[in-house]
This record gives C-alpha cells, structure tokens and sequence, in this order.
C-alpha cells in the first residue's frame, strides 16, 4: 500500500482538526436472493466491523465551504468523494451555514471490499452530527447515509450486523470475538460489470439468522465469478488456502481467513508467500466510532 503524509503534521490537533475513526469491514458471507424492478439485486449477508480501517479529521469553517485537504482514495476527485458528498447532504438537508475542512489517512486500499469509502462517509454523517450540534437520530443519519451508498448505513449504526434488501434492512448481531488474517490482490473489483455477470447466482433461497449462526452460510455469490476474471484473486484464494477456509468480502477482491486468536492469526500470516500483501485485523464488538463518540460526550 502507499506511503502516506504522517496525519499529526497534515491535520494537527492545534489547528482545530478532530480525528474520528473509520472501520473496514468483512461480509461474513453473501448471497443474492433475487432482482427487483429497478434493477437492484437482493441480498443477503452479515456485516463484521474491524478494529482497523481509516482515519478521517475534520476542522470546522465559520464561511460555510466544504473542502477536502490532503490525500483520498486513488483516482477519486473532490467532487465524487464521498466524503465530500456526505458533509454536502447532511449540510443540505440540516440547512446548516457551517462548513468543514475534510482528511483522511487511507488504509483500506480501495476496491477490496472492506467498505473504505462508504465508512469514511458514514463517519463524516456521524461525527458532523455531533460537531455541528444537529443532534440527529441515527436512524435519520442511516437513511441520508443511503442516498450515498447501500453498505452507508451499516457504518452509521455501528454494529455488527444481518442485512438483507440491498444491504440497508439492517439486525444487528452480536458475533463471538475473532481475528483475520486478510490480504489484498492489488486489482479494483469492477462492482457493476460483476452484478451484471451472467454467471452470478442470483436466485439463492432466502436463509435465516439461524442458518448463519450454525455455521451452514459461508459463501460469497462473487467469489467464482470473480475468479474467473482475475488471476490474482484466484492466486491470493489458492495462497490462503494454506492457513485456513478463504472468502471474499463484499464485492471486492479482498480475501480473509478467520481465527479464534491473535496468536493463531499471527502464526498463519507468518507462514504466507512474502510478496502477499496481508495483515491481522481484529473483529470488533462494534465501532471504534462509537467508542470516539463516547469519549467527546
């Protein structure tokens, strides 16, 4: 992944700026059970929050301007960040005249499926609302949040969580402590030309929460696809094979492996290819953005 700009020195607490976590996350599995009218596909997964992912600082303007400083995910513009495009709706529609400064320290490299830049948004939404002092219920930041993208919401609520429609009819979970090991092929998944596939599966009988908790749901409906059309993803499955069961998340091409421990995860990670870019990352109970919530009450 690329070198970055240290964060204390691009956007220093003393100049005002606040920083405010943004979490990866896993689809534990992924199914689509249909098509609608518009064209959107039906879904079915479970959400896994990371305690790892981006960072995002935000400085308030008295002069109403919003304007993103720094680096952002690769080949994205200001005025197609959504980032940018959060804090334009949340000030739109709350009829606010503040504005605010926006950075990021990117992590999450960008066409994993680890859900970098629709969490990036929902901790703008988020932690805008408590800025700006809108006091806004969640769900009402949830809702907005959709307008952006359908995995939005989710970062919003902050748990870990079952979804189904399009992502955005959200359970919330509780799932037992976990560590990843996940690795990243290097390739842009292209979302929209893989939901138009003609090998996608999309006739999945609808499952249960039950089903997944007894550990009968695994699969990710993109991964054969997938593989099909990009070696690297095919290479980095066939590496991680090796350490244990790998699955794709999302509609990206990033790949994770689950184990019970740290130490576990860290023995596995030790014994992949060298050139594999891959790491450890813990599952999280729920946001670390809620957590930084809890602490500027």
């Amino acid at each position: 992944m690329r070198r970055v700009a240290d964060p204390t020195v691009m956007f220093p607490e003393a100049e005002g700026w606040s920083a405010w976590p943004a979490p990866a996350k896993l689809n534990l599995f992924l199914q689509i059970t249909g098509r609608r009218p518009d064209g959107y596909h039906t879904l079915q997964t479970v959400f896994r929050l990371l305690d790892w992912g981006d960072t995002v600082y935000l400085r308030m303007r008295g002069d109403g301007g919003i304007r993103r400083l720094g680096e952002s995910a690769e080949g994205v513009v200001e005025a197609d960040d959504l980032m940018v495009k959060a804090a334009k709706s949340l000030k739109k529609e709350s009829n606010i005249a503040q504005g605010v400064d926006i950075g990021v320290k990117k992590r999450i490299p960008s066409g994993g499926g680890f859900g970098g830049g629709s969490s990036d948004a929902a901790t703008v939404l988020v932690a805008l609302n408590r800025l700006w002092g809108l006091d806004w219920p969640t769900d009402s930041i949830a809702r907005l949040g959709l307008s952006l993208g359908a995995d939005v919401p989710v970062f919003v609520h902050g748990q870990n969580a079952w979804a189904e429609g399009v992502g955005d009819v959200i359970t919330p979970i509780d799932l037992p402590p976990a560590w990843y090991v996940l690795a990243f092929p290097g390739v842009h998944a292209p979302t929209a030309g893989l939901f138009q596939a003609e090998d996608l599966t999309r006739d999945s009988a609808p499952a249960t929460i039950a089903n997944f908790l007894s550990g009968s749901l695994s699969g990710n409906a993109f991964e054969p696809v997938l593989r099909k059309r990009e070696n690297a993803v095919d290479s980095v499955l066939n590496a991680l094979s090796a350490i244990g069961t790998p699955r794709l998340t999302g509609s990206g091409s990033g790949c994770f492996v689950e184990f019970a421990t740290r130490d576990e995860a860290m023995d596995a990670l030790q014994r992949l290819p060298a050139q594999l870019d891959a790491r450890v990352a813990e599952g999280a109970a729920r946001s670390p953005l809620l957590d930084a919530l809890e602490r500027r009450s």
